[in-house]
């Protein structure tokens, strides 16, 4: 089970924390040198997605195959919810064929679909508990 600790540092900043010694900078938007939570969210999505497909990629292509992921929001803006998170894998394919191409993309598709944690909670989403300790 994964954890996440999130504590205020200052106005409109906060940090959150793994029990691994990872830390990020949390914050609203604007906040210098933070991510805002919705870019987290973002982070997680293109991260899954990222490192689902990286030993797809490098078995087929190079050890040091170039897999870059951007995720974008797709919400009206103003919108307090997500409408959707649209996702591109940016992959160098040019030393494979037409054919092994097909192949790695259809590969890499379904590992997403199947093991992608975060991928698959946007998809289907989740119930969310919140309980308020004082």
């Amino acid at each position: 089970m994964a954890a996440v600790r999130v504590r205020r540092i200052g106005t409109h900043a906060f940090t959150a924390s793994n029990d691994r010694g990872g830390h990020v900078r949390l914050g609203r938007v604007g906040e210098p040198g933070a991510f805002t939570p919705v870019e987290l969210l973002l982070a997680a999505a293109a991260g899954c997605v990222g490192i689902t497909a990286e030993d797809l990629v490098v078995r087929r292509t190079t050890p040091d195959a170039v897999v870059d992921v951007v995720a974008e929001d797709v919400r009206p803006v103003g919108a307090h919810a997500l409408d959707g998170v649209d996702i591109g894998l940016d992959l160098d394919l040019s030393g494979l064929d037409e054919r092994a191409r097909a192949e790695l993309v259809a590969v890499v598709r379904r590992a997403v679909e199947a093991v992608c944690t975060v991928t698959r909670t946007l998809k289907e989403s989740t119930d969310v508990g919140l309980t308020i300790r004082g």
